[in-house]
């Protein structure tokens, strides 16, 4: 493949991403929390690209609360704990409620709803409904995450009782959360089975990622519903919102293609 080819096919790869609305919603947020951090509250050009930034992203939410109320009326996969299943349901509706509701703030914030302060407060039951939801996907990731720990470890076990085809490999184990971590590990390659547990390792890594995110939204959530002033500022806020948001760019990101072989 020329240079040429390369630079096209990445820049195809950039196109494709950046057409994601959920991207440019994320891009955006970025740039929301990271004039929240700047400003830190006080009034200024920073404050101003927090609020105007805030208020452009609505736009990119508009319906988005039909994809979690299709998945709450969907079928979960067989053999999930009925915890996690609440847990799941629950995290789909507060998040549904909490996109529903951002359109009818986005109204008021516009002028075209004149109410301002049933806006001020269906703002403020729509951030307890996304504080809700954070912390149901905080919990259910650390329910499926506990899940893979015992499956790998049965794979790992099973393995372990097939040594006519031990082939010790060391193998640097690097994936789409790798943003925070870099697993180095030793993997003993059976055939087939090498593959799945790579699978449930490449998978585990997505879930500790999501976990993390998952836990600064709450921080978010509560440093803008003011919860806790005095720890959570709006630097912190505006910090914690970057970090976050920079992790969901960097799950948008398409999966790398994989070169063939001749």
């Amino acid at each position: 493949m020329s240079t040429l080819d390369a630079t096209r096919a990445e820049l195809g790869l950039l196109v494709l991403y950046l057409g994601k609305a959920e991207t440019r919603d994320k891009i955006c947020r970025a740039i929301q929390y990271g004039s929240k951090f700047l400003s830190n509250g006080e009034p200024g050009t920073a404050q101003n690209v927090d609020k105007t930034t805030s208020l452009a992203r609505k736009v990119f939410r508009l319906f988005k609360f039909v994809n979690d109320l299709h998945a709450l009326i969907s079928p979960t996969p067989q053999g999930t704990p009925l915890s996690l299943v609440l847990l799941g349901k629950s995290k789909n509706a507060l998040l549904s409620t909490f996109l529903f509701l951002d359109q009818i703030v986005w109204l008021g914030r516009t002028g075209i709803y004149q109410n301002k302060e049933r806006t001020e407060l269906i703002g403020r039951i729509s951030l307890y409904c996304w504080l809700g939801s954070s912390v149901c996907t905080h919990l259910v990731e650390l329910g499926e995450l506990g899940r893979l720990s015992t499956s790998m470890k049965k794979l790992e076990k099973d393995l372990k009782h097939k040594n006519k085809y031990d082939v010790c490999c060391p193998c640097l184990c690097i994936n789409s959360s790798n943003f925070l971590f870099l697993i180095i590990t030793v993997i003993r390659v059976f055939g087939p089975r090498d593959e799945q547990y790579c699978a449930k390792l490449n998978k585990s890594n997505e879930r500790i990622l999501s976990l993390v995110k998952s836990g600064i939204d709450v921080v978010v959530a509560v440093g803008l519903l003011q919860l806790a002033p005095k720890t959570v500022t709006p630097r912190v806020t505006g910090a914690f919102g970057f970090v976050s948001s920079l992790i969901s760019c960097y799950q948008l990101l398409p999966a790398p293609t994989k070169s063939k072989t001749s």
